[in-house]
């Protein structure tokens, strides 16, 4: 060993797409860092791109022990493995050799009751534990991710400084904040993505609705999106897809590659545990569920095409081609535009609602607005209104839900007829908008003082005797319903 001048100030191991550019995000802004890797070729791979990119600060290493030795104490180490059973093989294969104090921080998108397993685990030891959320993909982790770290507040304010640095800069901060004990930082990564999911579903409904009901070509489609990039819908998410519109399919040389994709999504498990957590909780989250149930009937190819031979057959006919002759193309486009920043509202309320939940079930104290704060930048969901959403939540912190913020409200007002045209107009072609649909439903079932509940309880009492509440008096009653019924002797008039 050289003199301890030599030694990194923190380690990374796990050098695949996102770990690469990471540990590079961190040698460039000065800090020296040693990385591992169980597949030499990674490690040779990520030195040699240090050199190119600037002869940056980097070492590499070849075994556990070589790089935990060559870091500075307490050290540091963060890993970025494939979730699960890769992340305890990890830490298995470096607590052998790291001491009390150092501490170990899990980068990648775990479940956050493995994360609170691991805290306890190597706790034991006398081991620091984060699980930190890292959102922005292989660009972000290069450039500056959204950084959601959670769990031992000592080995977040040892590498605060780092994290502050390589983290995406807003104009009001760099996009990190402490989130909370335990597996906070997971969780909330968690319900990012979930939030993720519903914002990718209501821009395909857009896209769906406007080419074929408004007949746009993938040129105008690009125009639009890049034209509401510039207002209120500006994101990272509505650039990249007027950036897709506009890619042509070069290898065939025929037409735009968005029109060669297959229609299928994919998935990393996320949404789904953003969705089951809903349940967990009884948070209603119904876009983000209507985005996964997308994503499960995309899967479903081979049946879809099926169902749409044997339904032509069966006499269903297109509406599409009828409506799009009377449509006002300008007047659609402007809808659509209000129906999708009316829809993200919801989705992004019941987001928050969900992370609220579950901050009263745990304890974090979740700070909303800091949450939004640290997504403006870096992450996938990164919008301008999110500044928004942190201002609703800097005006009451105890905000029941972003419908009744005050500004959300009167926008959600101001963009309700167009929002009710896009959805009718979309059933009535026979083009799904589940997001979009859930999104007005949630609204107009939240804003509605009394609701058709009071009958379904009646039912749950008549044949479960699981009594009700009355509007009038306190106290639980029971109806002996059928008995009641049978003894008036008739059915209070006839419908004919």
């Amino acid at each position: 060993m050289e003199s301890a001048a030599a030694l990194s100030r923190i380690g990374l191991a796990g050098l695949a797409v996102m770990g690469q550019n990471l540990a590079l995000n961190i040698a460039d802004k000065g800090f020296p860092i040693s990385v591992y890797n169980r597949t030499t070729s990674k490690v040779d791979e990520t030195v040699d791109r240090a050199h190119r990119e600037g002869t940056l600060p980097l070492t590499g290493h070849y075994n556990p022990r070589d790089f935990v030795l060559s870091l500075t104490r307490p050290r540091s180490v963060i890993i970025l493995v494939k979730a699960g059973s890769p992340v305890d093989q990890t830490i298995t294969a470096l607590s052998e050799y790291l001491e009390p104090g150092d501490a170990i921080i899990d980068g990648g998108n775990e479940w956050y009751e493995n994360t609170e397993r691991r805290i306890q685990q190597v706790n034991e030891k006398g081991i620091l534990y984060l699980g930190m959320g890292v959102s922005g993909g292989e660009d972000g982790a290069r450039n500056g991710p959204s950084l959601m770290p959670g769990g031992s507040y000592q080995a977040y304010s040892n590498v605060q400084d780092i994290l502050h640095k390589i983290a995406a800069q807003v104009n009001d901060g760099p996009c990190v904040t402490y989130i909370g004990e335990g597996g906070a930082g997971n969780f909330v990564k968690m319900v990012h993505n979930g939030i993720e999911y519903g914002d990718m579903q209501l821009i395909s409904e857009a896209y769906d609705v406007l080419k074929h009901v408004g007949g746009l070509s993938n040129s105008e489609l690009a125009e639009i999106f890049d034209e509401w990039n510039r207002g209120e819908l500006e994101s990272f998410l509505v650039e990249i897809t007027a950036d897709i519109f506009k890619v042509k399919d070069y290898e065939s040389g025929d037409g735009y590659l968005v029109d060669k994709i297959l229609d299928k999504t994919g998935m990393k498990g996320t949404g789904k545990w953003t969705v089951q957590q809903a349940a967990e909780l009884s948070v209603a989250a119904p876009t983000i569920a209507a985005s996964l149930d997308c994503r499960y009937l995309s899967g479903l190819k081979e049946e879809r095409e099926n169902a749409a031979s044997v339904l032509k057959d069966a006499g269903l006919n297109e509406e599409v081609g009828a409506l799009r002759n009377g449509v006002d193309k300008k007047r659609l486009i402007d809808d659509v535009r209000q129906a999708l920043y009316a829809s993200k509202i919801c989705s992004y309320a019941q987001g928050m609602n969900l992370l609220r939940a579950k901050s009263v079930e745990k304890g974090w104290n979740l700070n909303f607005g800091e949450l939004a704060r640290i997504w403006k930048g870096g992450c996938i969901i990164r919008a301008v209104f999110l500044d928004r959403i942190k201002k609703a939540y800097q005006r009451n912190p105890n905000l029941a839900s972003l419908i009744v913020d005050p500004e959300f409200a009167k926008e959600m007002v101001q963009r309700q007829g167009a929002w009710r045209r896009v959805v009718g107009l979309a059933i009535s072609a026979g083009i799904s908008t589940p997001g979009m649909c859930a999104s007005l439903a949630y609204f107009d079932t939240y804003r509605r003082a009394r609701l058709p509940a009071n009958l379904v309880q009646a039912q749950r009492d008549l044949f479960g005797a699981h009594t009700y509440e009355r509007v009038d008096r306190p106290g639980a009653f029971h109806t002996e319903w059928t008995k009641l019924a049978r003894a008036s002797g008739n059915t209070g008039g006839s419908l004919n």
